[in-house]
């Protein structure tokens, strides 16, 4: 059975389990478990990690452990009860190693191997802390460090900072707020800025002196030197080098390391060097050879300096080389370093180039303790201690010092009888009172143990020798008196003995007979001559001698006969037992000269303080003994002594000795009665305050209070002691008095900084201290009322010294932190006083530093939940007294201006935090009842109202993320929580007093606005966070956001009819608050949605508002990442649900639709603008975007945004011809006036017509870089024509230029033809855009189907690519998968005049085989019926397919989808025929090319002869032949009667072109291919007479039709002069001839059928580089070249409408020649349209069409008139104008033709009939803009063919038409008039595919503007004189619009908007 478990609560796995029982729980070795239940050895509970899933385990798998449970039962939560570090790293652990994995990924190598080894560390000191063995030290050493390795992860990885109190984690609901701010900020403030170092350590290591002249011993002294004030600052560091230039003693570290401890900041500085000097140990001259005198001399040899300055910025310098410099002069020496220094180094020699001391230096800053433990192994191993000269900055008490530091200066000797100056050596002993001497005193340096005797170095014939070295005597004090030091004087001779003889002595005592020691300074002594043989062993005989020259007796003539020499040292004595000050001992032996003891008392404030504090205890021992004395006399004077001694003891280098005081007070005073003294000292002192003018003394006196008032309470508590509590009513009767005089003295006001006031400031700093001591004599209540009346004195009025006002709030502060104040009664009595003050200075906001830091302390002692009675009391006094000012001064704070600068803003940050800590913490600490007791306290409702708004303005303050620093999430949940709290209890009062007739809109949208911004912050988003941090909040708080959610719902509830106030307002803040993904919060708030589309349809009738607010919002918010796909869902199922009984369900319905709609592709769009996502996928959101907003919404900023978002995704991706487009949409909304536009996006302020000429140069310039030149002439026309209206003829200038500029480069500059892709994207994974949709793409440069196929996987990488092209079914559409399905497409140009009229470059031609392209075709071959194995094109048919797009290409992106596909079948003889046709365009091309010499290569022609002759002869048209010409298919078929007369004639025109071809090749054929053509002419002779020809003239009744070289050629005859109207008509019919098409390649054999069937799919295309390209033929004519088939697309047969009966063959033959256009890559030749003369000359007239159209809905080759206005403008007829005036681009110019005039022969007119199935419009070509001063003939020419390729080397024709064959037709034309169109009547405007785009102008505004210059063209033949003048009206010719005769249904345009952007 299972049992609810007891004790067994938690646990972790040390086996991991399986859970392979029914319910068992997996579980993994280490996871912690919460135990519910147990069984039988099996446990029942849940992983911490995963508490959802709950299972069972065995119990033997668990290691329990201590744990306590809080709330029982089903929501009891588990705590461990194991020390709470321990519990933190675990977790922290946890968390990191998820992030620490992410690091690697993320490929953060560097963070990734520094938190490996952290968490390492971690686990060993948690080892540690785990076994329990360690001292309560080093378990405090250890948790340090483990808090700040786990506070260093936290910052690297970003996570939160944790609040610590002694290393242990801070519950924030165990103390108060204000506690909590302060540990964070400590926390945050370490990390920040650490505290800079008051004392640094400089470590030196030597390492080796490198120099060649070595081969002595030397000694090497380091010292620290002040070159400001040119002395020594530290004491030496010596050592010992061998022979070699290495340390003596390598084992030892303490002699060749030293530690330089104690320097100060201001000792840090440049000037301070580290000398070097260095003393060698042999023989007197370097250089002398060795002789039998062992005797060896220390010798200067070198010196090296080093500014400490080098060291500051690194720290540490690893074997840095110093350059040693020997001295030249020794007299020079002694300053050697200092001439170093000052670059005075000339005048000395390096000691080599290369030479140097070779050392390690090394900076430390901090407490020597804490270095000792930070670098433990440089101690271990050793290190010498160096320390400074004297007593360091800060003395401490204990330091045992007494080190006499003596330095030998310099002697002045006799010659002594000698030529030369002596070398002399000075020897010192230190001998004792007993004349013995002292063993081991002289210590030479730190890193050399002392030695009993010294040599000094010697200079070499100097009797007046300068030493200048510096030793260290640590003499104990014992040994002191009596004393003294000897020093020897001998000459070192250089001679072979080298002996050294002693010539004199000196000597001087250390202690004087009076105690005194020897005084610090320079002392000259005197020289006493002696023998060499001298004996100094007996002291007492020279010790009667005077020692010094200062001292001498005028009557020792002895002593005067030696004063001749004299030697000088300095003395320096650095003592804590010693003094050398006689005052000092005259005070201390009082009792010995009683009558001195006034002037010794004076002479105490004369004392060096170093001096007193040595003797502290002594001198208060002799102060107060004096006071005992004698006070009446004395008492005065004693208490000055002692305000002295106190104040001493202020001073920041005594500080240290005030623990000596105080232990001096507590267990060696003895002056019971002093009390009364000092007292009555004291009030006699304050009671002059007001008189006394100055004041300094009085200020000393306060100053000391302190003191004065421990030694009366002591004094005191010792005579009670002593006489069992006598005169006690006395003394208290007596500090009455003195607080009493202190009151009066406060009490007095003074105006400015008098000297009153500046010893009130002095007393109130010291007064808090007294406290303590009163405590310890009275009563807390007693002592509390004392200071509670004594501050209340204080002077109230503001106005006075403002020092006075901080101090006075720092005494308060004092008293707020002081014991006195920690006791509940004392406090309840001393709150009031504290208050009022800081009510005063908050009112003034003054000393806001200060206020907060006292509010802060009160708020310390009031912890959460505190229910006693006596806390309840305190809130509320500081609820009435501080709340209002409290709000007041947070509100003042933050809408002050931030200072600049990092310090201030930090001070003011401080300040802010501070107080909005002590709001929070008066804030939870409120109840129920304070709360009511708040509101209840307004009289008024605007009082109330003030409140309110003032509370609520101050929450969305503390709200602002900049608030606190962004890894405080402890301190912003705790204020979230208290600011929640406090919003409930007042939206109660927001309910009862401002709703109904008391509604107030100010205070409920401020309510609404603070809610909305409480759920959105970051902090509280949950969603972010790690699971455990996300379950720790929620445990503790719960999800605040659906709190406040709730809270949202009911207040807008109570409303009522006020909702209308708030719509629309708040949709945008709640539709942010809805997207928050928390469904609790979603499902409470998306129903407001309902209520405001219910409320505003009871106001309007409608909700637009609504509407338009939502979309507004939605796109700003799910841009910036907010909302998902669930959102979606649940918004439109919620909605949905709750308007279904609405009577305005309908357009509910609409607006939820349109609303989920833009969800839909807002999500998309956000998905693909990810960082990762590739460029088109981003380029295709957009546009889909771009035209939901245009087409649905109608919103025109959100489309002109954008517009301008997709232009700059197609700059980044180089879509130059895109980018124009896409910003020709915004230019088409703009209109040229000088309406004034606001500043918007990047534009400036400035008119319409400005940003229009900008976009429009911008556009030009993107058409340039998109080699798109054609559509940048039509724009640099507009501009010019504007340029020209305003007679700004210098821009004008430019414009033309740069127009003839983009000519040029038509014709120099090469294009690459582009591929088209057609892709499909089936499935349901594809983003809403492309789900389930066809595209055709224009492919980048040189990008082939494998490339363009490998890309598109690449931008899907889940996308399966699909392996057929036939159509999906069903299953593909609905798979929850991706499937792309791409192949090739042929495009079939629209602008078919240009490409088939002769003459024409290709350069120019190639822009209209792929640009302005709607349609795009692909073949697939197949069989149907019967396969022939013997010749397959009888049953070979193809399937052709026709996409339409919805947008032309190129457009405003690189692929658009497909609108409508028509599917139509081509049987085998059509098929046939269409490759016949290709093949013999193809010829005559190449023929042309030839003759014309446009061919450097042959070989293309001779392959393409080949190909084709050898194919005929070895069956390929023979096949045909069998296939068509039987007469079984001629009986069976005979409908196809005519077609196959059409085959037959092209075999036969194919043989005549072959004919010629083999005589053009002949004369341009080389040598060595000869006998090649000779096989050709042989097998075409074979080809003819397989077909059955023997000459031309019999089998086709014709007149020959010459080439361009005069060649013959089969001709029809010719058309009547006159047609019947029979003849023009067009002929509808859906046959697969309808589209006629030109091939690349030609195909190898008939069998590569299947093969080119299958190339369309994968694309296999040859080499673009070709030199000759041929043509594919889905049929895979028999006709073909040796070049094999181009896989890449499938062909298809000329779609040319074929002749009707009615016709004659001439014309059927004319209408032949000019429907073939062969082009680089598979495309279509569609044939001019028959027309009317005037309508034909009129398509040369009209300059509409020849403007690039960006907005791709308008087809390039649509030319019908839009019978119905455009329902986006109110006027329609303004809006019907002519397209050319609105700028659409449509199809660019074309070269104009020339006159009349010029060739007659190229003006022949034909008529040839109308393409089958294509309407008039669409068949015809397009209309161009010729240059205005150009003038055309009236007559269309369609009778030259144009028999022309688009291979690089240029085009010609093969035919062209004799002049006696002019068509009737022309005449006709001629005579006809044209009707002009004057400008104001009302041009119509074309259809589009889709609506027009917005206009720019208000409606107001629309006035219909002139045809411009450039596109309207004279009727005359004449050329124009002179430019046209500006504005002058042309004439225009819309004749054609009422040709058209077949309408294509277009989507109703919707209404036009004004644009003001």
């Amino acid at each position: 059975m299972w049992i609810p478990t007891e004790h067994e609560k938690y646990g972790v796995v040390i086996a991991s389990f399986r859970g392979t029982v029914p319910h068992g729980l997996s579980l993994e070795i280490g996871d912690t478990v919460q135990i519910l239940e147990k069984c039988d050895g099996w446990y029942r509970g849940f992983a911490v990690k995963n508490p959802n899933i709950k299972g069972i385990f065995p119990s033997n798998y668990i290691h329990l452990k201590n744990a306590c449970v809080k709330n029982k039962g089903q929501f009891e939560m588990v705590i461990p009860t194991e020390d709470s570090v321990i519990t933190e790293m675990t977790s922290t652990l946890r968390d990191w190693g998820t992030m620490w994995k992410q690091l690697y990924v993320r490929n953060e190598g560097d963070l990734f191997h520094r938190l490996w080894h952290i968490m390492n560390e971690i686990l060993d000191l948690r080892r540690q802390v785990l076994v329990g063995h360690l001292t309560h030290d080093r378990m405090k050493d250890v948790k340090r460090h483990i808090t700040a390795r786990l506070d260093w992860g936290n910052e690297q990885l970003g996570l939160d900072l944790v609040p610590r109190k002694e290393y242990a984690m801070v519950d924030p609901d165990e103390i108060s707020i204000t506690e909590l701010y302060r540990l964070m900020e400590h926390r945050h403030r370490k990390k920040d800025t650490p505290i800079p170092a008051s004392s640094h350590h400089l470590f030196v290591q030597m390492k080796s002196l490198m120099c060649s002249n070595l081969g002595e011993e030397l000694e090497v002294i380091f010292s620290l030197f002040d070159s400001k004030e040119n002395r020594p600052i530290s004491e030496r560091f010596f050592l010992r080098l061998n022979r070699n230039g290495l340390p003596k003693c390598p084992e030892k570290p303490e002699r060749h390391c030293s530690l330089f401890v104690d320097l100060s900041s201001s000792e840090l500085r440049k000037d301070i060097y580290i000398t070097v000097h260095i003393i060698r140990i042999g023989r007197m001259g370097a250089g002398e050879k060795k002789n039998a005198c062992n005797i060896q001399y220390r010798r200067p040899f070198g010196c090296a300096v080093l500014s400490i300055a080098d060291l500051l910025a690194g720290d540490s310098k690893d074997d840095l080389i110093l350059k040693v410099y020997m001295c030249n002069t020794e007299s020079d020496w002694y300053q050697i370093h200092e001439n170093i220094i000052k670059k005075l180094n000339v005048r000395y020699n390096l000691t080599g180039s290369n030479a140097g001391l070779a050392v390690s230096l090394q900076l430390f800053h901090g407490d020597i303790e804490q270095i000792r433990r930070d670098y433990t192994s440089m101690f271990t191993h050793g290190v010498s201690i160096t320390r400074k000269l004297g007593f360091s900055n800060i003395i401490m008490p204990g330091e045992m010092r007494n080190d006499l530091y003596i330095t030998i200066e310099r002697g002045e000797f006799e010659k002594g009888g000698k030529s030369v100056a002596r070398n002399v050596e000075v020897m010192m002993h230190i001998v004792d009172s007993g004349g013995q001497i002292l063993k081991d005193f002289i210590s030479f340096g730190s890193g050399e143990p002392p030695a009993s005797k010294f040599h000094s170095f010697v200079l070499y014939h100097n009797n007046s020798p300068r030493w200048a070295e510096l030793l260290k005597l640590p003499i104990p004090v014992d040994k002191f008196r009596g004393a003294h030091i000897r020093f020897e004087f001998r000459h070192c001779s250089t001679k072979e003995k080298g002996e050294k003889k002693l010539f004199g002595f000196s000597f001087v005592p250390l202690m004087q007979e009076n105690g005194r020691t020897l005084p610090d300074g320079t002392h000259e002594l005197i020289v006493h001559k002696c023998e060499e043989n001298t004996n100094l062993q007996d002291s007492s005989r020279y010790l009667k001698l005077p020692f010094s020259k200062g001292i001498l007796l005028g009557n020792n003539h002895q002593a005067i006969k030696a004063t001749k020499e004299s030697f000088w040292i300095t003395s320096f004595l650095c003592s804590t037992k010693l003094t050398q000050n006689g005052d000092m001992l005259d005070l201390l032996k009082w009792r010995a000269h009683p009558d001195k003891i006034a002037g010794c008392l004076t002479k105490l404030k004369e004392i060096d303080g170093s001096e007193i504090v040595k003797f502290l205890q002594d001198t208060l021992d002799t102060l107060f003994g004096i006071l005992d004395e004698n006070s009446q006399k004395y008492g005065s004077k004693v208490f000055d002594s002692l305000v002295h001694i106190i104040n001493l003891l202020q001073d920041s280098k005594f500080h240290h000795f005030k623990p000596v005081m105080d232990t001096y007070i507590e267990s060696h005073f003895a002056g019971a009665l002093a009390y009364r003294d000092l007292i009555k000292v004291l009030k006699w002192h304050v009671d002059r305050v007001t008189d006394m003018e100055i004041q300094e003394h009085i200020h000393e006196v306060l100053k000391a209070q302190e003191y004065i008032f421990k030694y009366i309470v002591q004094s005191r508590r010792l005579f009670s002691l002593a006489t069992g509590g006598q005169n006690e009513e006395e003394f208290r009767c007596c500090i009455q008095e003195l607080l009493m005089s202190i009151r009066f003295f406060l009490s007095q006001e003074s105006k400015g900084a008098s000297a009153l006031s500046q010893s009130q400031a002095v007393f109130l700093c010291s007064f808090p201290a007294v406290y303590s001591e009163l405590l310890k004599l009275f009563d807390v209540r007693e002592v509390a009322n004392l200071v509670h009346d004594t501050l209340g004195s204080l002077p109230t009025i503001m106005h006075v010294d403002e020092s006075l006002q901080a101090v006075k709030l720092q005494c308060i502060g004092k008293t707020v932190e002081s014991q006195l104040y920690t006791n509940p009664d004392s406090r309840y009595i001393l709150l009031p006083v504290v208050l009022h003050h800081l009510h005063m200075h908050l009112q003034e906001q003054k000393d806001l530093t200060m206020c907060a830091r006292i509010l802060s302390n009160i708020f310390c002692f009031i912890k959460k939940n505190s229910s006693e009675k006596s806390i309840l009391e305190e809130i509320d006094v500081i609820v009435n007294s501080l709340l209002d000012i409290l709000l007041r001064t947070i509100l003042e704070i933050t809408s002050r201006p931030q200072p600049s600068g990092s310090a201030m803003h930090l001070q003011f940050q401080d300040v802010t935090g501070e107080f909005v800590s002590c709001l929070l913490s008066l804030l939870r600490q409120m109840t129920d009842r304070h709360y009511q007791q708040l509101l209840d306290r307004f009289n008024t409702k605007d009082e109330l109202r003030d409140f309110l708004l003032q509370i609520f303005t101050v929450f969305r303050i503390l709200i602002r993320p900049e608030m606190f620093p962004k890894d405080w999430t402890v301190m912003r949940l705790v204020a979230n929580n208290v600011i929640i709290t406090t919003v409930l209890y007042l939206s109660d009062a927001l309910r009862k007093n401002f709703l109904n007739e008391n509604f107030d809109y100010k205070i409920w949208d401020s309510y609404f606005y603070l809610a909305v911004i409480f759920i959105n912050q970051l902090c509280l988003q949950l969603e972010m966070f790690t699971p455990s941090k996300k379950k720790k909040v929620l445990e503790k708080y719960g999800d605040m956001r659906v709190t406040m959610g709730c809270e949202i719902f009911s207040m807008w509830q109570n409303l009522g009819e006020h909702k209308l106030h708030f719509i629309p307002a708040l949709i945008g803040p709640f539709l942010e608050v809805t997207l928050i993904p928390q469904p609790d919060l979603r499902n409470v708030m998306i129903p407001i949605f309902h209520d405001m589309m219910d409320w505003e349809q009871r106001r309007s009738g409608n909700f637009k508002q609504v509407e338009a607010k939502l979309i507004d919002k939605l796109d700003s918010l799910m841009s910036e990442g907010k909302g998902d796909e669930t959102y979606r869902e649940l918004f439109n199922s919620i909605l949905l649900k709750k308007i279904e009984r609405e009577t305005w369900r309908e357009s509910g319905v609409s607006l939820i639709a349109t609303v989920t709609r833009l969800m839909e592709r807002l999500l998309d769009y956000r998905d693909c603008m990810k960082i990762g996502e590739v460029d088109g996928k981003k380029i295709g959101c957009t546009v889909s975007l771009l035209n939901f907003y245009k087409t649905e919404l109608n919103k025109e900023e959100m489309y002109i945004r954008y517009i301008h978002k997709l232009y700059d995704l197609h700059l980044k991706a180089q879509n130059f011809t895109e980018a124009a487009y896409t910003l020709l949409l915004y230019d088409e909304l703009l209109e040229w006036s000088d309406r004034p536009l606001r500043e918007f996006l990047n534009y400036p302020m400035q008119t319409e017509w400005q940003r229009k000429e900008y976009l429009h140069l911008t556009i030009i310039q993107n058409f340039d870089r998109g080699k798109c030149w054609e559509n940048g002439i039509i724009l640099c026309r507009k501009i010019a024509e504007q340029y020209e209206s305003y007679y700004d003829y210098r821009n004008l200038s430019k414009m033309r230029m740069m127009e003839a500029s983009l000519y040029d480069k038509i014709m120099d500059q090469q294009r690459l033809e582009p591929e088209f892709f057609r892709v499909g994207f089936y499935g349901k994974k594809f983003p809403f855009f492309l789900r389930n949709k066809e595209f055709v793409c224009r492919g980048h440069d040189y990008e082939r189907l494998e490339a363009f196929q490998q890309r598109m996987l690449n931008e899907f990488p889940h996308a399966i690519a699909m392996q057929h092209a036939n159509q999906p079914d069903e299953t593909i559409f609905q798979a929850e998968a991706q499937y792309l399905q791409i192949y090739a497409v042929t495009p079939i140009p629209e602008s078919q005049e240009v490409l088939q009229r002769e003459g024409i470059p290709d350069n120019i031609k190639s822009f209209y085989k792929v640009n302005h392209i709607w349609r795009f075709r692909y073949d697939r071959p197949f069989h149907k019926g019967t396969k022939d194995k013997e010749n397959e094109f009888k049953s070979l048919w193809v399937e052709r397919t026709t996409l339409i797009l919805v947008q032309s290409l190129p457009g405003i992106s690189r692929w658009f989808e497909v609108e409508k596909r028509e599917v139509v079948e081509m049987s085998p003889l059509e098929n046939a025929i269409e490759v016949l046709e290709n093949k013999n365009q193809q010829l005559r091309t190449l023929i042309s090319q030839c003759q014309t010499r446009q061919m450097q290569n042959i070989n293309p022609l001779t392959m393409c002869l080949n190909g084709v002759i050898d194919a005929a002869v070895n069956g390929g048209v023979a096949r045909y032949q069998e296939a068509f010409f039987v007469k079984e298919y001629i009986l069976n078929h005979p409908e196809d009667g005519e077609k196959i007369t059409r085959l037959r004639e092209l075999m036969l025109e194919q043989a005549q072109i072959l004919e010629f071809g083999l005589a053009v090749h002949e004369k341009f054929v080389p040598q060595d291919m000869r006998p090649l053509h000779k096989k050709l002419v042989d097998q075409f002779f074979v080809m003819k007479s397989s077909l059955g020809i023997q000459e031309f003239s019999a089998c086709v009744q014709a007149s020959p039709v010459h080439f361009p070289n005069g060649s013959p050629r089969v001709c029809r005859n010719s058309v009547p002069a006159s047609m019947s109207p029979d003849g023009a008509r067009v002929i509808p019919r859906r046959s697969p001839l309808s589209y006629p098409a030109v091939n690349r390649y030609s195909s190898s054999s008939l069998s590569s059928q299947a093969s080119a069937e299958v190339s369309n799919i994968t694309g296999q295309s040859e080499s673009s580089d070709e030199v000759f390209n041929m043509q594919p033929s889905p049929s895979t004519s028999s006709l073909s070249s040796t070049h094999s088939a181009s896989p890449n697309v499938t062909s298809s047969a000329p779609s040319s409408a074929r002749a009707s009966p009615l016709l004659s063959d001439k014309h059927k033959h004319s209408r032949e020649n000019s429907c073939l256009s062969p082009r680089e890559r598979p495309c279509s030749a569609i044939y001019p349209i028959p027309a009317e003369p005037s309508q034909r000359m009129l398509f040369n007239h009209i300059g509409d069409g020849a403007l690039p159209r960006s907005d791709p809905n308008l087809a390039g080759p649509e030319k019908a008139v839009n019978t119905t206005p455009s329902s986006w403008s109110l006027d329609s007829g303004k809006e019907a104008r002519n397209m050319s005036e609105s700028g659409k681009l449509m199809s660019p110019p074309v070269p104009p033709r020339p006159t009349q005039t010029a060739s007659p022969a190229r003006h022949v007119a034909s008529v040839s009939p109308s393409p089958a199935g294509r309407s008039p419009m669409k068949g015809s070509m397009q209309s161009f803009t010729p240059s205005p001063v150009e003038c055309h003939s009236s007559g269309l020419i369609s009778n030259s063919p144009v028999l022309s390729g688009s291979y690089s080397s240029g085009i010609s024709s093969l035919s062209r038409c004799s002049t006696s064959e002019t068509s009737g037709f022309e005449s006709q034309g001629s005579e006809q008039t044209i009707p002009n169109y004057s400008v104001s009547e009302e041009p119509m405007r074309k259809e589009s595919k889709t609506p027009p785009p917005y206009s720019v102008y208000e409606r107001t505004l629309r006035r219909p503007v002139p045809l411009p210059h450039s596109l309207s063209i004279p009727v005359t033949s004449d050329p124009p004189a002179l430019p046209p003048k500006p504005l002058l009206a042309r004439p225009n010719n819309l004749e054609n619009s009422s040709r058209r005769t077949e309408q294509v249904p277009r989507p109703r345009p919707l209404p036009r908007k004004v644009s003001q952007l």
